[in-house]
């Protein structure tokens, strides 16, 4: 068994019969009572998101989870599918376990985080920095530029990002997934 001293970020536990994936934690030690080990928890199959403490040492029940690579197939009624990239074999999650549906594009590899328990998906994670072509964006005015002005792209998944003045229609950029923000111009 697992105890509070094994807890760390992005471990997953089952508290209360529900799986939370932990986002913080520390300790707080004072000179009269026992220490205490808190946590900030997010739910993994709703979005609920939790702050729990328990004793130092207490029992923690931690999730086995193995993480696998995936490509995105298409999106339909049932779903998001993904294909194991080893054995060919196919899943479909549903939208809400995708990290950024917005930014998936045909082909795009992912990671998939699955409950070695149940064999049953838990999250889906794109790359924390992806190439996305900008299909729509206003021409840039000159002059502009005293300021960090921003103005609204289009890009190939059909999500929009916030680029500067000088990013056109055609290029390539990289988006921050986790964000949704643009990162760099990227040169073929």
């Amino acid at each position: 068994m697992a105890n509070t001293a094994d807890i760390s970020r992005g471990l997953i536990i089952k508290l209360d019969g529900s799986l939370y994936s932990v986002v913080e934690f520390g300790e707080n030690k004072t000179a009269r009572a026992a220490a205490k080990v808190w946590a900030k928890l997010k739910g993994v199959e709703n979005a609920r998101s939790i702050e729990k403490t328990w004793n130092s040492g207490d029992t923690i029940y931690p999730v086995r989870v193995e993480k696998k690579n995936y490509q995105f197939l298409y999106k339909d009624d049932s779903g998001y599918s993904f294909m194991d990239t080893e054995t060919f074999e196919q899943i479909t999650v549903q939208e809400n376990l995708v990290d950024a549906p917005q930014f998936l594009k045909d082909g795009q590899e992912v990671s998939v985080s699955i409950n070695t328990e149940s064999e049953l998906p838990m999250s889906v994670e794109l790359p924390d920095k992806i190439v996305l072509l900008v299909t729509y964006s206003e021409p840039g005015v000159k002059g502009d530029t005293a300021t960090r002005t921003l103005k609204q792209a289009t890009v190939e998944t059909g999500a929009t990002v916030n680029v500067p003045l000088f990013v056109n229609e055609g290029e390539l950029i990289r988006v921050n997934t986790k964000t949704g923000d643009y990162v760099e111009r990227v040169k073929e």
